[in-house]
């Protein structure tokens, strides 16, 4: 895979989005996005988990109603809504509820923290996007991802299926949200079996360029001590594990692209271009992943479109390499 450092120069027209979830810190996504739109930059397919998810939705309805202004502008009244619904900061209030929330968390399931499940990102979303028009009408591809909760495999939801129950099943992380059931079958966060899809991004979309945003910092050099430290860890890695994936299945359908016959062929011309939250942006955590503070998600997306301007005049940070496997040694790992 051809990882990019810079923006495409020739053809910016029909760029993929792979939107990675990390809750609050999807307002750096929001940043990323406002800078794309206002470069005039044309957008095609758009994948997404949990808050990518989220991004991904309110952009096509903006896009579909007022094109890229009206995408502008519905991303950033999205994010106030966000913050006015849960104004959790790092205030002393605030930060005290917070870290109440986090500590009710360890004990209580969401049946027993929400038992008549009052959902403010429901209702926002219902009110934000309307699900029958973007089902029929919207602008770009959506492909979404959901956990199954019986096997932990990824269910893949496309444009022509969303609903808000399914983007809410995106989201759904369980220790804070009901499960979501869907057809019978019950869904968590789709950031734990696919932080976004990319293969089924690709297949759209074959030989487009795609930008990654990776909210995901990398961890400490040395393995945390502390219950509280150890155990977002261990979120942090399952979420960024799926992450792991995705790009290693990227690389094999790029591979076989370089064969130059049947329905990869178009693979090869592929270029994966990616701007990561926790390279680019100060003080980017996990931790601030339950902060919808508005002066903590305006840093964000001041950070994220920072980065995306950066990016889209060639100077984005530059993605961590990553390991080509010869043909013959990725058949005999498959085996």
């Amino acid at each position: 895979m051809h990882n990019s450092d810079s923006a495409p120069q020739q053809d910016k027209a029909g760029l993929s989005l792979a939107l990675q979830g990390g809750g609050a810190l999807g307002a750096f996504t929001w940043g990323v996005l406002d800078a794309v739109l206002e470069a005039g930059v044309e957008v095609s397919a758009v994948s997404g988990a949990s808050a990518g998810a989220v991004n991904a939705v309110v952009l096509a309805q903006g896009l579909m109603e007022g094109g890229a202004e009206g995408a502008r502008e519905r991303l950033a009244r999205f994010w106030r809504r966000v913050s006015n619904a849960f104004p959790l900061s790092g205030a002393p209030a605030g930060g005290a509820t917070l870290a109440a929330l986090q500590a009710s968390m360890q004990w209580m399931s969401p049946a027993q923290l929400n038992p008549l499940r009052i959902d403010p990102l429901k209702e926002i979303l219902n009110d934000e996007v309307d699900f029958p028009a973007l089902r029929g009408h919207s602008p770009v591809e959506l492909i979404i991802s959901a956990t199954r909760v019986r096997d932990g495999r990824a269910r893949i939801f496309r444009t022509a299926e969303l609903t808000v129950e399914t983007v809410m099943a995106s989201a759904c992380l369980p220790l804070l949200n009901h499960s979501v059931e869907i057809d019978g079958e019950w869904y968590w966060d789709g950031g734990y079996s696919a932080n976004p899809p990319l293969r089924e991004l690709a297949w759209a979309n074959p030989g487009r360029d795609i930008l990654l945003i990776d909210l995901m910092a990398s961890g400490p050099a040395r393995p945390p001590k502390r219950v509280r430290e150890i155990e977002r860890r261990v979120h942090e890695i399952a979420l960024t594990a799926s992450l792991h994936r995705e790009l290693d299945a990227l690389d094999d359908l790029i591979s076989l692209g370089h064969d130059g016959e049947g329905p990869f062929a178009g693979m090869a011309a592929m270029r994966l271009h990616r701007i990561s939250a926790g390279q680019v942006a100060d003080g980017v955590s996990f931790a601030d992943a339950l902060n919808a503070d508005w002066d903590a998600l305006s840093r964000l997306k001041d950070a994220g479109r920072q980065a995306g301007q950066r990016w889209l005049g060639g100077g984005a940070a530059k993605a961590p390499p990553r390991e080509r496997l010869p043909a013959g040694r990725r058949r005999r790992r498959e085996a």
